[in-house]
């Protein structure tokens, strides 16, 4: 009996009705990038801004309230973007803050990691100025602060920024900045108003930043608290270990840290954690220093006490659940690291974000994570770079994780994923080598013999175990 035109119709409508039942409710996307909302969160850091960039103008700069500094910039004859092995001059610091600025989308926070300031900043101004003058360098300092923070007020608009202070990010120079100090007394206040808009709790913000540059922020639509550590004062530069000792200021910030994350656990909310210096090795150090032409280390160069690291990742296992990802920068290079449980397996990732500033031979780049909508959940991100190479260069897409790396599920997951599977995926172990860099391949030193080095820095965070890791890596 033949089949009617109307029901051929019917019939072939409830099978595609079937098909997309069927395909939405089987699909292998754990990661609900499909069907979700999403909302982006713009990750820029170690941008290391030089106002020496032109000498010419650095009298105007001195003698100029903050106020007047944007007009100064925009006089000089100076409009190319800095290169190669160059700190961000003015130039590049409008395109990467403008590029930024259009990836805030509907974010309700941005994340800046630390480092405002340029390398050798003290000496490059006292060399300039013609004398040791400290009151004068604490005024241009501050200037420059300021200033840096009103640029990317004006680019962000009403969208909170969460912060921490890099190692540069201070009056006396590189990993000297003074707990209860006059840097961070001096710009508490603007921090507060410029970059959080006021968005954490007053009373505490000015117990703890103060005395020791870290606070606590939840800004409104944020499905998160933002914890922002001062990593400095773990750092193996300085001479303080975290001791026992009453007045020890790295101990104080741990054990407010532990009682920031159990009242987080108590309330049932979830941290996203910022931190300059990531916890593990200093790779190209290490490399540097440490490795003969085999590839073997005798040594390794760490970025954290071993007293600090130790404590801080205890805190961390303990409250696992609480903290949902670390983000931090300082070592201007597209790379992630993997916090291991007593037994070895991966359970906390550190999101590291590429330097705007290209002194290390990278492009400048930096990243925007896809959340999940409804809880904020990290699935994805992308690598916005600016390749310098090019005639006229500027921000652009440069890889999109899921995609570089074939995975549907959720960026933690698949950043623990893809640690083992480049071991054996040479197109995996290539690209991660190559966005190392953020794409500059002439600058890039990582082959076949110190790859282990960089592989293991992803996951041994102990000195001992990554040493070992590098030396049995074939």
């Amino acid at each position: 009996m033949p089949i009617s035109k109307g029901c051929r119709c019917y019939a072939l409508l409830m099978v595609s009705v079937l098909i997309i039942f069927l395909s939405s409710g089987c699909s292998n996307d754990s990661s609900g990038t499909s069907t979700q909302s999403k909302v982006p969160l713009v990750i820029i850091s170690d941008v290391h801004f030089t106002p020496f960039y032109d000498t010419t103008i650095f009298d105007d700069l001195v003698n100029s309230p903050v106020e007047e500094w944007a007009d100064i910039f925009e006089s000089s004859t100076v409009t190319d973007l800095s290169s190669w092995g160059q700190e961000t001059n003015y130039p590049l610091l409008k395109q990467a803050l403008d590029a930024a600025s259009r990836s805030v989308g509907e974010g309700q926070a941005v994340i800046f990691p630390g480092d405002i300031l340029a390398h050798n900043f003290p000496e490059t101004f006292f060399e300039l100025y013609g004398e040791e003058d400290h009151g004068a360098l604490r005024s241009f300092v501050y200037k420059t602060v300021v200033f840096f923070s009103t640029q990317v007020r004006e680019r962000m608009g009403s969208v909170p920024v969460m912060f921490t202070l890099g190692n540069n990010d201070s009056y006396a120079g590189d990993y000297l900045l003074v707990p209860g100090g006059a840097f961070l007394a001096d710009t508490a206040e603007a921090f507060y108003n410029t970059f959080l808009l006021g968005w954490a709790d007053r009373e505490d913000y000015f117990s703890t930043y103060p005395a020791g540059g870290y606070f606590v922020a939840e800004p409104p639509g944020a499905k998160v608290l933002f914890v922002c550590v001062n990593s400095i004062l773990f750092s193996k530069h300085r001479t303080d270990d975290c001791t026992d000792a009453s007045d020890n200021a790295a101990t104080i910030q741990l054990d407010w840290l532990e009682q920031v994350l159990q009242k987080a656990h108590t309330d049932k909310k979830r941290v996203f954690m910022v931190s300059h210096i990531p916890t593990g090795m200093s790779v190209y150090s290490t490399v540097q220093k440490y490795m003969n032409a085999s590839g073997k280390i005798s040594d390794a160069q760490v970025f954290w006490t071993e007293s600090c690291q130790t404590r801080f990742l205890e805190i961390c296992r303990k409250y696992q659940s609480v903290i949902d990802i670390i983000f931090s920068g300082h070592t201007h290079m597209d790379e992630y690291r993997l916090i291991l449980d007593l037994d070895g397996e991966a359970y906390k990732a550190t999101v590291v974000t590429p330097a705007v500033s290209p002194q290390f031979g990278n492009n400048p780049a930096f990243k925007v994570l896809t959340l999940r909508g409804e809880d904020w959940k990290p699935l994805d991100y992308r690598s916005i770079s600016c390749d310098l190479g090019l005639s006229s260069p500027d921000f652009s897409t440069y890889y999109v994780f899921n995609e570089a790396y074939s995975t549907r599920m959720p960026l933690e997951e698949s950043l623990v994923d893809l640690n083992p599977k480049m071991t054996i995926d040479a197109d995996d172990r290539r690209h991660y080598a190559r966005s190392y860099y953020s794409g500059h391949d002439d600058a890039n030193i990582i082959d076949d013999i110190n790859w282990p080095a960089y592989w293991c820095g992803i996951g041994r965070m102990d000195r001992d175990e990554y040493i070992e890791c590098v030396n049995s890596y074939r």
